[in-house]
């Protein structure tokens, strides 16, 4: 096949007939030494040269033949001496590669699995009978191969009981001369009338992608001077929830934070209600909007038809306004509905106020971060357990593992061809593009998707991380999520590790989980309180829109100290990749090296989020610490 940057092929004539192989094209000329053919006859030597001449140049040529000979034969020898031994090294690496490949894949020869870890268990003395004797339980590679890095790293956490943790566990990684504070509520403008028309804004997804619209929203009614109607909700075949805004967030406070940046009212206009929004061209949908489009477009392409018939409506609205190039006070805007305007209703402050304190512990007093997300509940102590009167730390892990998640990804887990056709019949139902997709054209396998960190984490894998990271056996762990693809099976890998495992379902009684159940987005808001809250936070997919928005709240609000742990998948997967050979030191070091790496974001990148790096000036103001000389 040809590429576009492959050179073309050579149209070069073949070589003349005088060029020397070996003289690289030259053509050789007369040495001045040699015998010329065209000796005069007159010459006074040349008829006693002539005579002598065969005789001489045959004596002389005989012991230049022999040498020339030898020469040639020792060449032939040499070219196959390097001939056998090139063969046999590559006999050897693939010979080697074949018995390597053999010994990773027991399905091939579970009687040759079975001996190697037989030999791993009589080599390997210091890990015990009780964490191997599972290891060839299930004929699928990915199983096998973590349950060998899982007995490892069960030994590692039981060896580090009396080992202080890493340092930096549960703080960031800052620059010490530097500090960041929240001032999005800052502002420097004057009020709009918001006189140009109405935005209505219909967003889909889950309360994650809503929440991102809605900001997106107050900041292009501000830009348009128009007047912004309180968002609605789609319903989605996926989340299956019909809570609106006001079933979310606290309406009148959204409507009264913002009154001196954008006019936002409940309802439409009644004249403007009747109106066939689709025939007089006022629908406007994603595909008509560029994802992240930038201000002037909607200056350009949507002001005209706002000023033309009073009202736009956009349907979806999922990431349709850039984060650079925009205006200052427009980012500052976004920012300011983000981390100050949308508060969640009393029952999920409430109810989130029981997940956090069951998990800290009653502290003495509530943080700006604790205020800002609970209200007036984040001061009011609540009845816990004796062994919790005791402030602790948690771990909130964001396990992005749902039949949904691990179905798009078109990603293989190790449930073998039950896992295929389960997720392809899910496919069928919710992502139908997919599965025509997968007919039609051919994607990338599996393989090559995991190598590209393109699969999300299994909590086989999520709990490896955390080992390699330090935290102890006894650390607490908060679970969010929704249900886990796999169910106890792949939860079994953490509580085996970390015993100490709360989700909301585990700390909440029936009765005071009951008013959410059926209701996706409230359940995912208590999980966005319990996550943002918590000492430290580990997510498990870095696309995750509330593993994003989680870390940009703890980022604003955490003074610095509340450490979000973002791996990259694709280096993550490239050391998962030699789960077979690799030993625990090594694969700790390489982890604990990644995620360093990662949690060095001191300022927002550009074109960045500022929902997920709200750390810039737009959004966030920077102090200068004084240094001592």
């Amino acid at each position: 096949m040809a590429f576009p940057n492959d050179p073309s092929p050579s149209t070069s004539s073949s070589p003349s007939p005088r060029t020397s192989p070996r003289g690289f094209g030259f053509v050789s000329q007369p040495s001045r030494l040699s015998v010329s053919s065209s000796s005069s006859p007159s010459s006074p030597s040349g008829s006693a040269l002539s005579r002598f001449a065969p005789r001489l140049m045959q004596s002389q040529s005989q012991p230049a033949k022999r040498k020339k000979s030898s020469l040639l034969v020792a060449q032939r020898w040499r070219r196959k001496g390097f001939l056998i031994w090139t063969a046999l090294l590559a006999f050897f690496f693939l010979m080697n590669w074949w018995m390597f490949s053999r010994l990773q894949d027991p399905t091939l020869h579970p009687s040759r699995t079975a001996f190697h870890f037989h030999f791993l268990r009589t080599t390997t003395t210091t890990i015990t009978k009780h964490h191997l004797h599972n290891f060839t339980t299930r004929n699928t590679p990915h199983n096998v191969m973590l349950s060998r890095l899982r007995a490892l790293a069960a030994h590692a956490l039981a060896e580090a009981v009396r080992k202080p943790e890493p340092l930096d566990l549960w703080r960031e990684t800052l620059e010490p001369a530097t500090s960041w504070k929240p001032c999005a509520h800052h502002r420097s403008w004057e009020p709009i009338e918001g006189n140009n028309g109405y935005i209505l804004v219909s967003a889909n997804g889950g309360i994650n992608q809503q929440r991102v619209a809605i900001c997106n929203a107050v900041a292009i009614a501000r830009l348009l001077n128009a007047t912004l109607v309180i968002p609605k909700f789609l319903y989605n075949s996926v989340w299956k929830d019909v809570s609106q805004f006001s079933d979310i967030y606290q309406e009148e406070y959204f409507i009264n934070y913002l009154k001196d940046d954008v006019r936002i009212v409940k309802e439409l206009p009644v004249q403007l209600q009747s109106l066939d929004l689709e025939a007089i061209g006022s629908l406007v949908t994603d595909s008509e909007v560029m994802k992240e489009a930038k201000p002037s477009f909607y200056v350009k392409k949507i002001l005209p038809i706002l000023l033309k018939n009073g009202v736009v409506h956009f349907i979806g609205f999922g990431n349709r306004l850039s984060f650079d190039p925009v205006p200052f006070e427009l980012q500052r805007l976004r920012c300011k509905c983000n981390f100050h305007a949308l508060r969640f209703v009393e029952k999920i402050q409430e109810t989130g106020a029981l997940l956090v304190k069951r998990m800290h512990g009653n502290r003495v007093n509530a943080s700006l971060l604790e205020r800002s997300l609970l209200g007036h509940f984040a001061e009011q102590p609540i009845k816990v357990k004796a062994k919790k009167n005791k402030p602790s730390k948690y771990l909130a892990v964001h396990l992005r593992f749902e039949m949904d998640m691990a179905a798009y990804s078109m990603c293989y887990f190790g449930g073998g061809k039950e896992e295929e056709e389960e997720l392809e019949a899910y496919r069928e139902v919710h992502f139908p593009a997919l599965t025509h997709l997968r007919k039609t054209t051919k994607v990338p396998s599996a393989e090559f998707l995991r190598s590209e960190g393109q699969c999300p984490l299994t909590p086989e894998e999520a709990v490896l991380m955390l080992a390699a990271l330090g935290f102890k056996r006894s650390t607490q762990v908060y679970i969010a999520g929704a249900k886990i693809y796999g169910g106890k099976s792949r939860m079994a890998a953490i509580k085996h590790l970390y015993p100490r495992i709360a989700t909301k379902e585990t700390l909440l009684s029936a009765s005071e989980i009951e008013p959410f159940r059926n209701f996706s987005s409230q359940l995912a808001a208590l999980d966005f309180i319990a996550c943002v809250a918590s000492d430290a936070f580990a997510m498990t997919d870095s696309g995750s829109q509330l593993s994003s928005l989680v870390q940009g709240y703890r980022m604003y609000y955490g003074e610095g100290n509340l450490p979000s742990i973002r791996p990259n998948k694709r280096r993550l997967a490239s050391i998962f990749s030699r789960n077979a050979t690799i030993e625990w030191k090594e694969f700790e070091s390489r982890v604990r090296k990644l995620i360093r790496q990662t949690k060095q974001v001191n300022e927002r990148p550009l074109a960045r989020s500022v929902y997920r790096h709200p750390r810039c000036t737009e959004c966030m103001c920077k102090i200068e610490k004084m240094t001592s000389r």
